[in-house]
């Protein structure tokens, strides 16, 4: 892959930094009942507001809850929404922005109606479908994966554009290529670099929108551990017990900033004009 190719060739600090971070993290959500013995659900009221020990390393929650083995299974969470928008969007993004990008007729009907729904925030359009269907982990993947694809299929519809009418393209036309195999062998071949950044920036946005979410009790609903969610249930007991808001706030400002300096490191990596801007 030239992904791969490039990278052993100028080993970008961006991207090797983001993915010993989110390796740690994948870590954590993959090994979480493995790390802890505890019930990320179970309360017990004698623990109340530990601070960090032996015993809990991260200290407990208001209910008891031990505060490590919940942010362990809230990573996970973010993660898996995380994922799951990210192809979502990648997916209906990349079908309609192909489709409004190759065919003219497409085009003038669609980008219409993304221009619409892009006039809105996309935290706004996730908030407001959240609250019609109900919070929840699949409901939060649908409303997210809906106010993300638009951009997502503006981007793709940007990078057909400028190919479709290259010389490759008009060879294998010449040829006697049909529209689905010049799409698949010449227009997204060539589109991948644009595509896979800014997937990587919708992944980090699912996750730091699905704690917002469940910050504002939308999301994922209690007592199923969520960072956004721990983020809430601290605000109380910061003067209190301020290890409550630490850790679930640490572990969102790691995946996002990682995902986030991922993306950077790719658009460096596979944009020609850019590689030369980092040393070998």
């Amino acid at each position: 892959m030239l992904f791969l190719k490039r990278y052993k060739k100028y080993k970008h600090p961006y991207i090797t930094t983001s993915l010993i971070i989110l390796i740690f993290l994948v870590f954590l959500s993959l090994f979480a009942p493995v790390l802890t013995d505890y019930n990320p659900v179970r309360n017990n009221a004698r623990n109340r507001l530990q601070p960090p020990s032996r015993e809990h390393l991260l200290g407990t929650d208001q209910f008891g809850r031990d505060i490590f083995t919940r942010v362990l299974y809230g990573v996970r969470t973010s993660m898996q929404v995380g994922l799951a928008v990210m192809f979502l969007t990648v997916i209906f993004g990349g079908i309609i922005g192909v489709a409004a990008g190759y065919y003219p007729q497409v085009d003038k009907i669609v980008m219409r109606i993304l221009d619409a729904m892009m006039a809105f925030p996309g935290i706004i359009i996730a908030i407001s479908l959240a609250a019609i269907w109900g919070a929840g982990k699949l409901n939060i993947i649908l409303a997210l994966s809906f106010a993300y694809f638009p951009k997502m299929a503006r981007i793709v519809r940007s990078a057909v554009i400028s190919i479709k009418d290259l010389d490759y393209v008009d060879s294998a036309r010449a040829v006697g290529a049909n529209d689905l195999r010049i799409i698949s062998k010449y227009i997204l071949k060539n589109s991948a670099s644009p595509i896979l950044v800014q997937a990587t920036f919708n992944f980090a946005l699912a996750i730091l929108d699905e704690a917002a979410l469940s910050f504002l009790g939308v999301g994922i609903m209690p007592p199923a551990p969520s960072l956004g969610a721990m983020v809430t249930d601290a605000r109380t007991y910061m003067v209190v017990a301020p290890w409550m808001v630490l850790a679930p706030g640490i572990m969102i400002v790691l995946a996002v900033l990682s995902l986030n300096l991922l993306g950077d490191g790719l658009r460096d990596l596979l944009d020609p004009h850019l590689k030369n801007t980092f040393k070998k």
